[in-house]
């Protein structure tokens, strides 16, 4: 038996309008029966030649089907003639399909080079901010160094006092945009009580003007504003060295209830900041409405409860407690020629200054100042004055070389505010705006000297105050606010100088650029209108 081969698959030709009744191997006659022939033969996988269709038949031989092929073939028609179109493509077999393969590339194409220009501009936007970022530490570093300028050079204006213990003049030093390089820097002050609160002030600050954490008496410590009862007692017990409450304040056994648990610490203040540890103190009292500690009213310092802090919006400004106290004030314990001063608040002080007087004034009037073993003592150099009816003139020979009987802790009369002069024994709230209203009109006549006083209050409220009031200050804080090129890098630090020994040292350092902008707008601007005007 013959083997046969069996088609692998095989489909037959659907039936077309005019081959009706031919046999399958028959090839159409005319060009409308090859095109419909061509349109609706299915196509095997095997035995297909030049597009056209080689049909299988089971027992059939292959010579038979090329035959056919052949056949159907020759019928064709030739290129150009009927059945092809334009260009020589044939409008029987349809066309090649690699137009939508193209398309395919291309649409891949435009992704790829989409991906790639989107990494561009991605590195393009990452360097311009780090070229941004870069500017802006180079002009930090230069508020930086100016702020390193300005604290040498507030050094060397401190070195060169024409008075000790008397807060130079800010117009005798720069201390408002100040250049140094491209840099600037500011020193950031307090005006009077009469000033706008709005308005900044620029210059040293006088430690003296505050009240001492560490000397100050509990009905001082309660006179200050927003203190209350309990924080006064447990400021003394923080401060105090005996380890048992005496004053009702909260002990170590209370802070060790506390998340996290820590001492109380039962020595003196070194730093106002130490008032955030005190049990029950909060950023309200301790900040109040100056949240950057700049002494202006800022925008967000007067607009109620839409930006911290919380401020009752009435245009004036009311600072918390770290506006009024300070823990560095003292005085020197000896004259301006090196001596020791005269404590006249004892008889051996009081002999000695006797002596000094003589030289100053002669016998005659000496002997009446004092009058020969004179066993009277003053509980202040302001009640000596006032007692010993001194002249203006001959007290301020001889204020900077007498003390009373406490040297840390006292009050500049000349630079105080009232809120801190009302808290002193002896002076009520109405006294002390006096004292601040006479010392603004007088600048001139106040001579680092507390012998004005008497020209204010009566002599027994004078003696009164005496023993806490002085007319000289020697620390002083530079707040120095800085920036870089373009008014960028914005910097602030804090220093506490002590003059105290003759050259200053720097007692404290602290960074407050966390506390933002302190200058006000009303300096900013003058600044900016003063790069633009030739």
């Amino acid at each position: 038996m013959n083997p046969t081969r069996q088609p692998i698959f095989s489909m037959r030709p659907l039936p077309v309008s005019g081959t009706v009744g031919r046999g399958v191997d028959a090839a159409p006659s005319s060009a409308g029966e090859r095109e419909a022939f061509g349109r609706r033969t299915q196509f095997v996988r095997d035995g297909v030649s030049d597009g056209w269709p080689v049909e299988r038949r089971s027992g059939g031989d292959c010579n038979d089907n090329a035959t056919a092929f052949q056949q159907r073939r020759a019928a064709l028609p030739l290129p150009g003639g009927e059945g092809w179109g334009e260009g020589g493509r044939s409008t029987i077999f349809p066309p090649h399909q690699g137009a939508s393969r193209q398309g395919s590339v291309l649409i891949i194409v435009l992704w790829i080079v989409f991906g790639l220009v989107s990494i561009t501009v991605y590195f393009a936007h990452s360097m311009v901010f780090e070229l941004r970022a870069s500017d802006n530490r180079i002009a930090g570093i230069e508020a930086e160094q100016a702020i390193e300028g300005a604290r040498r050079y507030f050094n060397c204006v401190l070195s060169n006092l024409n008075q000790p213990g008397a807060l130079p003049d800010p117009q005798t030093y720069q201390s408002e945009a100040a250049p140094v390089g491209d840099a600037r820097f500011w020193l950031i002050g307090r005006g009077s009580d009469q000033d706008a609160p709005t308005t900044a002030h620029f210059g040293l600050i006088d430690e003296a003007s505050k009240l001492n954490l560490n000397y100050a008496s509990s009905n001082m410590l309660f006179s200050l504003p927003r203190m209350t009862p309990q924080l006064v007692a447990s400021i003394l017990t923080w401060r105090s060295t005996n380890t048992t409450s005496t004053s009702g304040g909260a002990e170590s056994d209370t802070y060790m209830r506390l998340q996290p648990p820590y001492l109380c610490k039962n020595a003196p203040f070194e730093s106002v900041d130490e008032l955030r540890l005190i049990y029950g103190m909060d950023m309200e009292t301790l900040y109040g409405e100056d949240a950057n500690l700049n002494g202006i009213l800022d925008p967000n310092e007067n607009d109620g409860d839409v930006l911290p802090p919380a401020d009752n919006k009435d245009g004036r400004l009311n600072p918390g407690l770290l506006e009024y106290v300070t823990v560095y004030s003292h005085e020197p314990g000896t004259a301006t020629n090196g001596t020791p001063k005269f404590d006249i608040t004892t008889t051996a002080g009081v002999t000695s200054l006797r002596t000094n007087l003589v030289a100053l004034f002669g016998s005659s009037r000496a002997n009446q100042i004092i009058p020969p073993g004179s066993t009277t003592t003053f509980t202040s150099p302001l009640q000596f004055y006032i007692s010993k009816k001194l002249t203006a003139t001959e007290f301020a020979q001889v204020e900077s070389s007498i003390r009373g009987s406490r040297l840390q802790g006292l009050v500049n009369v000349n630079t105080a505010c009232t809120a801190v002069l009302a808290c002193l024994p002896g002076l009520t709230n109405g006294q002390a705006a006096q004292l601040t209203t006479y010392r603004q009109s007088n600048t001139n006549n106040l001579n680092a000297s507390v012998a004005w006083v008497t020209q204010v209050l009566s002599q027994n409220d004078a003696i009164t105050a005496g023993p806490y009031l002085t007319g000289r200050g020697y620390q002083y804080t530079a707040d120095v606010a800085a920036v870089g090129h373009y008014g960028r890098g914005y910097r602030r630090t804090r220093f506490v100088f002590d003059t105290s020994q003759g050259t200053p040292v720097i007692l404290h350092r602290e960074d407050l650029s966390h506390l933002g902008w302190a200058l006000g707008k009303q300096a900013r601007d003058k600044w900016l209108l003063a790069k633009q005007t030739p």
